[in-house]
Formats: C-alpha cells, sequence, structure tokens
C-alpha cells in the first residue's frame, strides 16, 4: 500500500504530497498524521500540496479534517504550494476549509507555524 512520507522537523511534522492523492491514500495519510502527531508530541504540521494539479471534493474535506485532528491534538497545520488551479476548484466546489491556515510557500508556512507555537 502507498505511503506519504512524513518527515519529522524538531517539533513540527512535514507532509509533501508528491502523488496524486486518491480517496484510500488520504485516508492512510490521515491515520499515519494522528498517529505521528501522538507518537512525537508535534506542535506544529506543515502539508506541502504543491505537486498536486487537482483536487476533488474528498481531498479537500480530508485537509480540512487533518487540520481539526491536529488541532484537537494540540497541533496547528499550514498547508502550503496552492497551486492556482487548485484553489480556484476549491472555490468552485464550494469548499471554504475552515480552520485550515494557509501559506504560499514552505518557507513562509514554518514561519507561520513557528509564530503560533511561540504564541501559545
Amino acid at each position: 500500500m502507498d505511503r506519504i512520507p512524513i518527515l519529522q522537523m524538531g517539533q513540527f511534522l512535514l507532509v509533501t504530497i508528491q502523488v496524486d492523492m486518491h480517496d484510500q491514500l488520504a485516508m492512510t495519510l490521515q491515520d499515519d498524521l494522528s498517529e505521528r502527531i501522538s507518537a512525537t508530541s508535534a506542535r506544529g504540521v506543515l502539508i506541502d500540496i504543491s505537486a498536486l494539479d487537482m483536487v476533488d471534493s474528498f481531498i479537500g474535506r480530508m485537509i480540512s479534517t487533518i487540520s481539526g485532528l491536529s488541532r484537537i491534538m494540540d497541533a496547528e497545520t499550514v498547508v502550503v504550494g496552492l497551486q492556482p488551479a487548485v484553489a480556484i476548484t476549491l472555490v468552485e466546489l464550494g469548499l471554504t476549509l475552515p480552520g485550515v491556515s494557509t501559506a504560499l510557500n514552505v518557507e513562509r508556512g514554518m514561519k507561520l507555524l513557528r509564530e503560533r507555537v511561540a504564541a501559545q
């Protein structure tokens, strides 16, 4: 079964999605990520989706669910690398992704995570 790697960088987890997401892979990522947050006591999760050309409504909801799960487990989530076409699709689908913070790139996303964790 395919898995998306989850890298630990200090108190943060970095998820870089480099393959087309299908529903089962998204569900596996959700499970793997919640387990890693618990095991590492991570304070933040950065999800890089810059390689994704397409996001459907299910994947959009999964991103929102992952963010909610992380928040419940005391970890901030930031999604980075949203391609313009993906952003347009999410808006057209009516998915506002409540609770999901975004940043333009990994550098800005990590800065945002550091600021949020420091403010707590």
